[in-house]
């Protein structure tokens, strides 16, 4: 996540359950929109610059680096901490084609146009000036260049049987993050947000995919990370803050995701 201290902080923070969710995500299954224009680009330019805005542990920033092996790729976020892992992971991944720099994506440390793609994933609907944001995003990339972005909408979320519980999480989920000052229609604003923030309408491509928690390690990943939400986490603070559910409503929801 990046983001400027003088914005909103970044709400689910940096627990061990919500890095592991983070870790779950790969190019190949969080940046599948971006993959065969990068591919044709490498081909054309083999240096290729790429810059990963936000980029937390770096498990997508890593993957999108093994497509463009003689490229470089920058990776940033607001925590160095988180940070830190990432390079952890580059070191024992031997990817060598990649830096690691900390950043908060309003005030990117970069001269105009210097990077012919720029990435980010799950970044704007935590900001609560997304369209700032992209502006700096498409301040550093150069003439011809591309800016990819992907980010969820909790609407198109679904999921079976329709048990009390999980419903009330997922409500609990949309108005305790749109609280903390995201958005949790990202997904469904991006083309407004883009052509907002100065690119023309027939510069965008907007595409839909999806994640799909099938398997019981994936649904053991994203289960847990809601536990802990649940539990622990700023989710559950704010929500009794905001008296939207009592305790005892909280631990019912986190044992239907047990």
């Amino acid at each position: 996540m990046a983001q400027a201290a003088a914005h909103n902080v970044y709400y689910p923070g940096y627990a061990a359950s919500n890095v592991k969710h983070h870790e779950w995500r790969t190019a190949e299954n969080s940046a599948m929109h971006l993959l065969p224009t990068l591919q044709l680009m490498a081909q054309a330019n083999p240096k290729l610059t790429l810059l990963d805005v936000g980029a937390g542990s770096g498990t997508i920033s890593l993957s999108l680096a093994g497509y463009m092996p003689r490229g470089h790729v920058t990776a940033t976020d607001v925590s160095a901490d988180i940070l830190e892992r990432a390079a952890e992971h580059a070191a024992a991944a031997a990817v060598p084609n990649i830096v690691f720099q900390s950043a908060n994506v309003y005030e990117l440390p970069f001269a105009d146009d210097s990077f012919d793609i720029v990435h980010a994933s799950q970044v704007l609907a935590h900001l609560d000036a997304p369209v700032a944001a992209l502006k700096e995003m498409l301040r550093v990339a150069s003439p011809g260049g591309v800016v990819a972005c992907r980010e969820s909408a909790d609407l198109h979320m679904s999921f079976y049987p329709k048990l009390p519980g999980i419903t009330k999480f997922f409500d609990v989920l949309a108005t305790t993050h749109n609280a903390a000052g995201g958005s949790s229609t990202a997904g469904t604003q991006l083309v407004s947000w883009a052509m907002k923030a100065g690119a023309r309408r027939e510069q965008i491509t907007a595409t839909m995919g999806a994640w799909c928690y099938s398997t019981p390690e994936e649904r053991q990943m994203w289960g847990g990370t809601m536990i802990e939400r649940l539990s622990n986490g700023a989710m559950r603070k704010k929500a009794l803050d905001m008296n939207l559910v009592t305790e005892a409503d909280l631990d019912d929801i986190a044992r239907a995701w047990a």
